[in-house]
């Protein structure tokens, strides 16, 4: 959401971008009310459902992500704070909010070369609204990840590397 709303902004020092799961200003389910802040309360639950699927694939790879996160000892985020979460909930709200006109029209504007990353079974931002990007990003290309929900470049990790470097290199 922050880069496009860069990119349109400030096209001038945006050159490339690359967006991971999300979607259009304005999107399908873009507003998340079904979304609340004391699922913070077990964060290793919250990722489990929110960024891998139910198959035993996509489990066993959110348990290595698990995993990779509790390797770094030094120099760790602090955990997000319920005020924070409440604060970006809001603001992710805000964006998702379908506009009264011209609802796709920003996007029009954004020529950067743009890749559109998702995983085809994400239940935080509806794989339509990567298509929804596609579709109006005039400068676009979509990689949809099979079995993946909103962690689908984490569980494609190695494959995901590979598409951003091909891209970043141009």
């Amino acid at each position: 959401m922050i880069a496009q709303q860069l990119a349109f902004e400030f096209p001038d020092m945006v050159r490339r971008i690359i967006l991971l799961g999300t979607g259009p200003r304005g999107g399908e389910g873009m507003t998340f009310t079904e979304l609340s802040v004391d699922e913070l309360d077990n964060p290793a639950s919250l990722l489990m459902h929110a960024f891998f699927t139910q198959s035993d694939a996509s489990k066993a790879a959110g348990r290595a992500y698990l995993g990779q996160l509790k390797l770094r000892a030094a120099d760790r985020d602090e955990p997000v704070s319920r005020q924070a979460a409440i604060a970006q909930l809001d603001s992710i709200r805000e964006w998702g909010a379908i506009p009264s006109e011209n609802r796709f029209a920003m996007l029009g504007n954004i020529h950067q070369p743009t890749l559109i990353v998702h995983g085809n079974k994400d239940v935080v931002v509806m794989p339509i609204n990567a298509f929804l990007l596609a579709e109006h990003l005039p400068n676009a290309q979509l990689i949809m990840y099979p079995d993946a929900s909103h962690g689908a470049q984490s569980q494609h990790a190695e494959v995901f590397l590979e598409h951003a470097r091909l891209f970043l290199n141009g």
